[in-house]
């Protein structure tokens, strides 16, 4: 009977013909890392900030509904009452979306700015990987 090669060890000996240097990838897990811990943190500090427009502009309209629920008997006063709280309402919900818009903005920008760091570093190790393995090759 004929055995089946071992190809576990054909490989092993094929990969250590051709020796690699892991330092690069090394390097580019570690930039990999930063950038997402980068972009996490923009995202986070977003979120937070939204969560807390979101809150104070909840708590303000709960407060503006109290008001509203307030029993009141003269029908003048009673839509007077309801004509403020729609204006109210509809200035601060003016106000708050332009907060979370101004929030949108910051996250755009910050995120462009990581995103153009991350392209320059990635540019500049690839150029420096390159460098590397050709004076490798060189020298070989």
């Amino acid at each position: 009977m004929t055995q089946t090669p071992d190809i576990t060890a054909m490989f092993k000996d094929m990969m250590g013909k051709f020796p690699v240097d892991m330092s690069a990838f090394e390097d580019a897990f570690k930039t990999q890392a930063a950038f997402g811990e980068k972009m996490s943190s923009v995202a986070l500090e977003a979120a937070m900030k939204s969560a807390e427009i979101s809150s104070t502009w909840t708590k303000a309209s709960l407060e503006k509904v109290a008001d509203l629920s307030k029993a009141n008997t003269d029908p003048a006063a009673a839509a007077q009452i309801l004509s403020e709280f729609a204006s109210s309402s509809a200035e601060m919900a003016a106000e708050n979306m332009a907060a979370i818009a101004s929030v949108a903005k910051k996250v755009q920008l910050e995120s462009a700015e990581l995103m153009m760091a991350a392209g320059k570093d990635v540019s500049a190790e690839a150029t420096a990987a390159i460098k590397k393995a050709g004076k490798a090759a060189k020298a070989a």
